[in-house]
C-alpha cells in the first residue's frame, strides 16, 4: 500500500507572495513556476519543521514586528491540478483553472482556505524533505458596496 501523503488543513490562511501567474521573478523563481507562501502559528510552524516541511521565517519589515514562519506551496496543473474555487457574497461558486488562476496575485482576499499535500525530495547529498502543493483552495475576495449591488444572482432565485 502506497505511503499516505502528509497534508496540511490551513482556515483563514494569511497568504504572501503570490505568483499563481508563474512569472519569472528573480533566480529563485524562473518562468512558470506558480506558487504562493502562507504564514503558520508558531506551533503548527515547529511540528511540520519537525516532520520535514520547508518552513522558513518572514522576519518582520519594522522594529517591534514579529519574525513569523511561512511555507512555500506549490501550484501545479501538470498531473492532478488543485481543486480552486472563488466564492461571492450572493453564493456563486467559480472554478479557477490554469488557464484562469493568475487573477488571484491580483485580488483582495477577504478569506481563504487551504488543503495543501507533502511531496517528498531528494537531493543526491542524502539530503530530504517535503514540498508542499496546493490541493484545495476556497478563496472570498474582498467585495466593494459596487461588487454586491451588481452581483449576478444564480438563476431560479
Amino acid at each position: 500500500m502506497p505511503e499516505k501523503r502528509p497534508q496540511i488543513v490551513i482556515e483563514g490562511a494569511e497568504l504572501l507572495y503570490r505568483n499563481f501567474s508563474g512569472k519569472e521573478r528573480g533566480r529563485f523563481n524562473p518562468e512558470g513556476q506558480r506558487n504562493f507562501c502562507v504564514y503558520l502559528d508558531e506551533e503548527t510552524a515547529k511540528q511540520m519543521a519537525i516532520d520535514g516541511w520547508n518552513v522558513k521565517i518572514d522576519e518582520g519589515k519594522e522594529e517591534g514586528d514579529p519574525d513569523r514562519p511561512y511555507i512555500q506551496v506549490s501550484v501545479g496543473f501538470d498531473r492532478v491540478p488543485p481543486r480552486i474555487i472563488m466564492l461571492s457574497s450572493n453564493g456563486n461558486r467559480t472554478l479557477i483553472t490554469e488557464e484562469t488562476v493568475a487573477v488571484l496575485d491580483m485580488i483582495d482576499i477577504e478569506n481563504c482556505d487551504l488543503i495543501a499535500h507533502a511531496s517528498r525530495w531528494y537531493q543526491g547529498d542524502g539530503k530530504t524533505g517535503l514540498k508542499a502543493w496546493l490541493k484545495t483552495m476556497y478563496i472570498t475576495p474582498e467585495e466593494n458596496v459596487l461588487d454586491r449591488k451588481y452581483a449576478v444572482e444564480e438563476e431560479g432565485e
